[in-house]
Order: C-alpha cells, then structure tokens, then sequence
C-alpha cells in the first residue's frame, strides 16, 4: 500500500463507526430509511442509471454504505470498495438489517485484485469527492477501466474543481491556485463536526486536486469514451458550481 493511502486509512479509521451512527443513525435505523425511499437515498444519482436489477457494481470509495445500500434495495449487486474498516462494519450492519446482499472489499483502490475483479461489472460509479484521494489520475482511472466489462460504464460524480480556489462547500480546506499541482495534507471530510479536542487528533489526509481539464483529459486518455458531462450547484450557493458528473463508456471489443 502506498504510503499516502496508509495516511489516509488512518484518517478514515479514526472514529469513522461512532461518527456514522451520530450522522446517519443507528444501522437499522439507517436501514429502515433505504427501503423506505431507495431513489430518494440515492438523491441526483439515480437519474444516471439504465436500470438496477440484475447488474454488477463497483461502488468505488463507499464509505458506509448510504448509495450501495439503496442500490442493493433496487436489486443491483453491489461490491464496495473502501480503505476503511470501520465503514464496512457500519455499511455491513445496515445491509443486513435491511436484508440485501452486499459485498465490501477493505483494500487500497489501486490494489484492488483485478484477477478476481477485471472484466467484472458493469458499472463502476463513485461520489462525494473521491479523485482528491489518488496523487496519479491516470493510474486510478486505469483501474476504473479495467473493471469495468466491454460497454461497461462509469459514473463518476465529485468535487467541482472551483473548490480549489474556494472554500465553496465548507469544508475548511485550504484555498490555492486552480492549476495548482501541489499535494498537501488536510482534514478527512467529517473532522469538522467533531469536537475541536477530538478534532486536533484526528490523522490528516494527503490530498491532490485536481482541474476539470485534468479530470476529463484522464476519462479521455484511459480510453473511455466520454458520453456526458454534468456540473451541478453548490449545496451552500446555488448560483456557483460544487459538484461534477462524468458518465463514460469502456468500449467493446470490435
């Protein structure tokens, strides 16, 4: 494992399971909420799927289960892929106390064994800000590719790159030059919302931004083909951009 992703384990790993009941609720109280409404748990996202039943998915940087749960619920198999084990327990409990099926890998990204997995599903789909995680786009995009099966395709929703100049989405990260290449270390997403004591021991994580070129030039490059791209407004302003959507395609074989 790579050292960053080491740190960054150590981040997600820290308190992550209290965090998500205090969050999220109780797994079955979590739970009981995803089969009350799945759609609505999967929020915007759900309009970028064909269908549910019957097909694969890698849902890549799941955390605890609040998309692949609901997605289960549709009737997809659903695998996450996550570095921390304290969200598989929470995404597993709230599986089983909404009675689905879920499969939860606690590995690096770019360790994921694409013996087992190459070729697998038939969408590979992640959000709430995931490329920040991963120093090399193109490596991580490359592994996008690989598991994905011929006329597979990714959705891939994130972090508008506007927040690199901008604190936009509150999350008390530091602003920079939006062509900035530089990787530093920051706060995991959920410091925030624990007490300053607790907060000050929390492990940082080791970030790189990225630009919306960079992001689509990578899509490109890896050998998707490029189908749609969205940007989507902040939930703290709508009149700037917060987030993004790129739907892509893995050609088949000719």
């Amino acid at each position: 494992m790579l050292d960053y992703s080491v740190q960054n384990k150590k981040a997600w790993e820290y308190n992550a399971y209290e965090f998500w009941v205090k969050q999220s609720g109780k797994p079955e109280d979590r739970a009981k909420k995803d089969l009350d409404n799945p759609i609505g748990m999967l929020k915007r996202y759900s309009e970028y799927f064909d269908t549910y039943s019957g097909i694969k998915i890698a849902n890549i940087c799941g955390s605890c289960g609040k998309k692949a749960v609901p997605l289960a619920i549709l009737g997809a198999e659903v695998t996450v892929f996550d570095i921390s084990e304290d969200n598989k327990k929470y995404a597993l409990e709230v599986a089983d106390a909404a009675r689905v099926g879920l499969n939860f890998e606690v590995c690096d990204i770019l360790e994921i064994d694409i013996e087992k997995y190459g070729n697998y599903f038939d969408v590979v789909f992640m959000e709430g800000g995931v490329l920040h995680y991963f120093h090399n786009l193109d490596e991580f995009m490359g592994i996008m590719y690989l598991l994905l099966k011929d006329n597979g395709k990714m959705i891939c929703s994130d972090f508008h790159p506007f927040t690199k100049i901008s604190d936009i989405l509150h999350f008390e990260q530091p602003a920079m030059s939006y062509f900035s290449k530089e990787i530093f270390e920051g706060e995991m997403a959920h410091a925030r919302f624990f007490e300053e004591k607790i907060r000050e021991q929390i492990p940082k994580c080791s970030y790189r931004k990225y630009t919306i070129s960079e992001i689509i030039n990578s899509v490109i490059h890896t050998g998707f083909t490029l189908r749609k791209f969205d940007e989507h407004p902040a939930w703290t302003n709508e009149k700037i951009p917060g987030e993004l959507t790129i739907v892509a395609d893995k050609a088949g074989a000719t």
